[in-house]
């Protein structure tokens, strides 16, 4: 018989799969400890949890044996009401994730691009092959701020889009209003993923008036604690959102993840007051870490901190990191050198920097 492989888009057959989080079961076995005494610090993950309202809610929910409503009405008005748009420029996805694979493959086909100032989160290089197309990547500068000419000079014929995160995903910077209005003028897509919005207070959506061509993502997964509901949104050109609403699976933002989401929208103060405590453990975290010499923390305007190792060393810190307990991301070679430490509880950011301390203390220097 044919190898049902052979039946495969060839695309898809090379694909590299995207490189998520492991299970904390996962992680405590690669360690030898307990789950309990793992630290789990590198999916930007709200330590603190959903608001106890979203618990609350989820129990006492009686209608889990019905499917969601395709048009998200209910969905749509609360987020309008939240975000101070009209419903018509809002579609709700399963995490934000689910809105960058449906914005490529609405713009994207084979054989066409984006561009992604790199280093960036990786979900939009992922989404871009799955279309059989292609991300190009435009390294940004010393600063990890966008190189908005090097941009503009890699827009071809087959570019139809660029998208990035700011606050950037590892880097922890903003772009600023005046880049990300050059990046639009060029007439492009722009997909700007505000993930970590409230950690930082600073939106491009009033753009949103002005330039069609521009699409924001938010989550409730990080400030609000949702990662494992996986609830997201976009803010868009109302054609743009009608387009999407028509091709999405009917169903894709499930009943439980919508009670979360509006619990979470009721119970905003406490939320807030999360953030604002994570948003401290951070810049405690930022200090210690810039004691310890031979390492480079870079300041975040997010939930996590970047941080560059001692050169040629950055494999064996992490996983001696992981050996202790203590997972951090690793990009290995697009960041050789570097981790990114989500921000955790007070308890977690003295292990990882003394744990730290003590793995670059006992590093060899480079020859």
């Amino acid at each position: 018989m044919k190898d049902v492989r052979d039946l495969l888009l060839p695309h898809i057959r090379q694909l590299r799969p995207f490189q998520g989080v492991d299970p904390m079961e996962v992680m405590a076995q690669k360690a030898g400890i307990p789950p309990e005494k793992v630290i789990r610090l590198n999916g930007n993950e709200n330590p603190y949890g959903p608001s106890p309202r979203v618990l609350q809610a989820l129990g006492s929910f009686r209608h889990f044996n019905h499917y969601p409503d395709p048009e998200q009405r209910h969905l749509r008005e609360a987020l309008a009401e939240y975000l101070e748009v009209g419903p018509d420029q809002i579609v709700a996805g399963n995490g934000s994730d689910e809105l960058i694979d449906l914005l490529l493959r609405m713009f994207l086909g084979p054989g066409q691009t984006i561009i992604t100032p790199a280093p960036t989160f990786g979900m939009y290089a992922f989404s871009a092959e799955v279309c059989g197309a292609e991300a190009v990547a435009v390294p940004r500068d010393e600063k990890f701020e966008i190189d908005v000419e090097a941009v503009k000079l890699a827009i071809d014929s087959k570019t139809k889009g660029i998208f990035f995160a700011s606050p950037n995903n590892p880097t922890g910077n903003l772009a600023s209003e005046d880049q990300i209005r050059a990046l639009l003028d060029t007439g492009m897509l722009v997909v700007v993923d505000e993930t970590y919005y409230e950690f930082c207070g600073q939106t491009v959506l009033p753009l949103r008036r002005e330039y069609p061509n521009l699409v924001i993502l938010r989550t409730f997964s990080k400030w609000a604690g949702l990662a494992g509901l996986r609830i997201g949104l976009g803010v868009m050109a109302p054609d743009i959102a009608q387009s999407m609403m028509s091709m999405k699976p009917p169903y894709n933002v499930n009943l439980a993840a919508e009670v979360g989401l509006l619990a979470s929208l009721e119970d905003r103060p406490l939320l807030l007051e999360r953030v604002q405590t994570i948003v401290a453990e951070r810049d405690r975290m930022l200090g210690l870490l810039r004691r310890i010499p031979q390492i480079k923390p870079w300041p975040s305007q997010a939930n996590f901190i970047l941080v560059r190792l001692p050169e040629g060393r950055g494999e064996e810190i992490f996983e001696g990191l992981c050996r202790r307990g203590i997972f951090l991301r690793y990009f290995g070679s697009s960041l050789p050198d570097y981790v990114r430490a989500s921000v955790g509880l007070p308890h977690q950011t003295d292990a990882v920097v003394a744990a730290l301390a003590e793995l670059v203390g006992a590093c060899r220097e480079p020859a």
